[in-house]
């Protein structure tokens, strides 16, 4: 859907149509500031006001498709993304490297990869994203750690956007080894000043209640946060999803749980995006005022026999 705009200023400016247009016109107008080099912080629109007495209701971010549209608390973390806001600040093709079981797709237009790299277009005009998909279908974190090293020498990426856990918690790795493989890799890739984004476990209501599952996505969330990094917290948000379709009457000529994958991979690419603009413009981190320590003043003696 093609927004009106106008020119103020001679700076480009969203009007808004409706509701929906809010969050995408916030973060293309962020976008466009942060390439100038005025970055801000934006928050998806405000909820309704819930009525009297009643517990305060969470907006869902309207920035995404009516059918992908999860609160912000369930859908990510956000965290500092230098190197892509490094890239941006030189005008030139952010490069991101996009692995995981999804990752592989087929060459369709319909595809993870693709709606990304589409979705982050459209995020941030006039940048030229470069999405290099390298995904490998059942492939765990200890093992796409290794390839990992050798794929960002030969991309050179700005950031590598990571989906793993799954395959992990499906074969039941250990959740300790996992999370030692996961940590150690993120901080490779950091160390190489590549930014990096987490994609948590996919969510089905046959995993609701597995202890070992839920584990390996609690690992997840704790490397990300130990780590700095912004996470996508999928597993939450198909939660979020399955539970709203179960108050529908939608259903898919497959079952169910067939449409929840699919509109969970479908719904992925715009999740990604939105943590990622909203990530771009988390403010640079202030350097702290140095101060010297002052000496202590000496006591005044007291006099003798007190």
């Amino acid at each position: 859907m093609a927004f009106p705009q106008a020119k103020e200023g001679g700076r480009r400016t969203c009007r808004v149509v409706g509701a929906a247009a809010l969050g995408l016109c916030l973060t293309v107008s962020a976008a466009s500031a942060l390439a100038e080099g005025a970055a801000t912080v934006v928050s998806p629109p405000h909820p309704p006001a819930s009525a009297t007495g009643a517990a305060p209701l969470e907006g869902v971010d309207l920035s995404l498709s009516p059918e992908c549209r999860v609160p912000g608390s369930k859908l990510y973390t956000l965290a500092r993304l230098a190197a892509v806001k490094h890239a941006l600040k030189e005008k030139r093709p952010v490069r991101v490297l996009s692995v995981g079981s999804s990752s592989s797709g087929l060459g369709a237009s319909a595809s993870y990869p693709v709606r990304l790299e589409n979705a982050l277009e459209r995020s941030l005009p006039n940048v030229d994203v470069q999405i290099d998909s390298r995904g490998l279908s059942g492939e765990v974190a200890s093992g796409a750690g290794d390839r990992l090293r050798t794929i960002v020498a030969d991309v050179e990426p700005d950031l590598v956007v990571w989906q793993v856990g799954t395959n992990d918690a499906l074969a039941r790795v250990d959740a300790d080894a996992f999370a030692d493989a996961l940590k150690d890799t993120v901080e490779w890739i950091k160390s190489h000043h590549i930014d990096v984004v987490l994609i948590d476990p996919l969510f089905t209501q046959s995993v609701a209640d597995d202890e070992s599952y839920n584990g390996l996505v609690h690992k997840v969330q704790d490397v990300a946060v130990a780590q700095g990094v912004p996470l996508v917290r999928r597993y939450e948000a198909m939660r979020f999803l399955s539970a709203s379709a179960d108050k529908g009457t939608e259903t898919h000529m497959l079952g169910r749980h067939f449409r929840l994958n699919d509109l969970g991979l479908r719904c992925m690419a715009e999740h990604v995006t939105r943590a990622i603009t909203l990530s771009l413009l988390q403010p640079d981190l202030a350097a702290a005022p140095t101060t010297e320590p002052q000496p202590k003043k000496a006591e005044p003696e007291k006099p003798a026999g007190q």
